[in-house]
């Protein structure tokens, strides 16, 4: 007999107007999961459920509902994993593809906010502006010129990975300040890059000639520590590393060495190896560091934008139809097969 009614469960909370929009649907049932509930509370809404909505946040997130062998070992009817966000670090890809499971995120639904916040940082360094206000506050302002900043406009930001949030923060940067953008992505070709308003090249020449380097491509093998020491040594001593993607991309350790040493000038960091980091982390004692706690996509606008989205995927997933943000399409014939299994009808 095939199913009816569609399962979707969740742990965390959900970005509205997610709920909202699922609830029009009555033949998709939204169950949540307490994260701290016993396993044999759960174990009924796991092994019936047939998507899971799971958080992006790493380290919020209990490992047991990361989604890796043994969560897909308690869910056997489940065809879906939607996270809440463009990150997947909760998710093992791998395995997933592995058991048929189709992954989900929600790519470009905080790319203005992420974009902006890209910019106020490279305002705030550029100006000393985190330097000034400290200084004030806490009386020792005694010459205002130790505080000379620099003027933005005409200087290179090289952006690394140009997608929905790096074609953003390359617009902003060349319309407003007229700035030279270099962007280097293996997976885009020179006239792609050149309509979303960036030269391509190299990381190795982007990050000597760039006054401004920004991390915008997600947390793979790949990029796996792809910024460490000698990264860092081929920046320009007047250069600031900002990254707003994912911890684990940049080595800290080597950074926090950069910095000591003087080899670049400052940096702006929104992510971590653990979040949020310990208050004796050392790349939280240098002065020339503006850092927030993975905020750089969290507006009132941008979290309502992914719940929506997120949500209207999720739906037309669940009707058959193949979505628009898949991160393993290699898995749609498998994924297709268990779906007709479920369901008795083929996606599209």
């Amino acid at each position: 007999m095939k199913e009816n009614v569609k399962r979707v469960f969740h742990t965390r909370f959900l970005n509205p107007p997610y709920a909202d929009i699922i609830a029009q649907r009555p033949e998709i049932r939204l169950d949540k999961v307490d994260g701290e509930a016993p396993d044999q509370d759960a174990t009924p809404v796991l092994s019936a459920a047939h998507a899971y909505q799971v958080s992006s946040a790493r380290d919020e997130l209990p490992t047991k509902y990361h989604v890796h062998k043994d969560l897909l070992a308690r869910t056997p009817n489940l065809l879906i994993i939607s996270t809440g966000g463009a990150g997947f670090d909760t998710v093992n890809v791998k395995e997933c593809t592995d058991a048929g499971v189709l992954v989900l995120n929600q790519t470009g639904g905080n790319a203005d906010a992420v974009a902006s916040h890209v910019l106020a940082m490279v305002l705030a360094l550029s100006k000393q502006i985190v330097q000034t206000n400290h200084a004030l506050r806490k009386g020792t302002m005694h010459d205002r010129n130790a505080f000379t900043g620099n003027d933005i406009h005409g200087r290179t930001i090289g952006i690394i990975g140009l997608g929905n949030v790096g074609r953003r923060i390359a617009g902003l940067c060349r319309t407003l300040f007229g700035m030279q953008v270099l962007a280097y992505d293996p997976f885009l070709d020179e006239k792609t890059m050149a309509e979303r308003g960036a030269t391509k090249v190299e990381l190795d020449e982007l990050l000597r000639r760039a006054d401004f380097v920004s991390i915008n491509c997600p947390l793979d093998d790949g990029s796996r520590k792809m910024i460490s020491t000698r990264e860092f040594g081929l920046m320009q001593k007047h250069a600031y590393f900002i990254t707003t993607a994912r911890g684990f991309i940049h080595d800290e350790r080597a950074l926090a060495d950069a910095l000591r040493n003087k080899q670049i000038a400052g940096a702006g960091i929104d992510v971590f190896d653990k979040e949020p980091p310990p208050a004796d982390h050392p790349l939280l004692q240098f002065d020339n560091v503006i850092v927030s706690p993975h905020m750089a996509g969290v507006t009132r606008e941008a979290r309502a934008n992914m719940g929506k989205i997120a949500a209207e995927q999720l739906i037309l997933t669940l009707d058959g139809k193949r979505p628009p943000r898949i991160v393993n399409p290699q898995v749609w014939p498998a994924y297709q097969k268990r779906f007709e299994q479920t369901f008795g009808t083929r996606p599209e």
